[in-house]
């Protein structure tokens, strides 16, 4: 972005979700140990956790406290924040800002490397909202 000086924070709040017995598999291996449908549930579903992993419902318990005392209150303030993480802790953030249910969220599709701009209200509601073009 040509700026330097920028403050960089890094928090483990963020770290993608927590496959657990899926991590180093990839989508086939899984399909073919525990069934296609089962992986979609897993992989797909708000609250339903992969053996020994994290739900997205388990991400958004560990990401909302850090973005309720670290991040939004930078933004009230008038800071300007970019949030890089990994797919489902920001669909986690994603379904705060958006008031998205479950259901919502599940169908809520994030296109990797697309920034999304928030601007939020005194309230902190979401003010304005753009999609930036990939």
């Amino acid at each position: 972005m040509g700026q330097t000086n920028l403050q960089v924070i890094r928090n483990l709040a963020l770290n993608e979700r927590d496959y657990g017995d899926l991590s180093g598999l990839n989508k086939d291996d899984a399909r073919q140990k525990w069934g296609e449908e089962q992986v979609h549930i897993w992989r797909r579903s708000y609250d339903v956790a992969p053996p020994g992993g994290e739900s997205l419902k388990d991400t958004l318990a560990r990401t909302l406290p850090y973005y309720n005392t670290e991040i939004l209150p930078r933004v009230l303030r008038g800071e300007r924040v970019l949030v890089a993480a990994h797919g489902n802790s920001l669909r986690a953030l994603v379904m705060v800002l958006e008031r998205l249910s479950p259901e919502g969220i599940v169908k809520r599709e994030l296109a990797t490397g697309v920034p999304l701009v928030y601007r939020l209200n005194a309230d902190s509601t979401v003010a304005e909202f753009k999609e930036m073009a990939a």
